[in-house]
């Protein structure tokens, strides 16, 4: 069936290759969508860590003088 999403072409190694479709087997899908959801789980994991390490610097340059209290915030 044709789709409208864009398409990647990609070469993995042998092995790599064999878990995806052993577990696109295990799920009953296809090898394609295994690699799209194992795709959309790495840019997740990729986002997490991106936003923790601007959170720390963010953290880094914080001080007390500079913060809101609840009532503050809610007024």
């Amino acid at each position: 069936m044709p789709t409208k999403n864009p398409r990647i072409n990609v070469s993995v190694e042998k092995p790599i290759y064999s878990i995806i479709e052993t577990l696109a087997k295990e799920k009953g899908v296809s090898i394609s969508m295994v690699t799209r959801d194992l795709i959309k789980e790495a840019l997740e994991i990729y986002e997490d860590v991106f936003l923790a390490n601007f959170a720390e610097e963010r953290e880094k340059t914080f001080g007390k003088d500079m913060s809101l209290s609840h009532e503050e915030v809610w007024e």
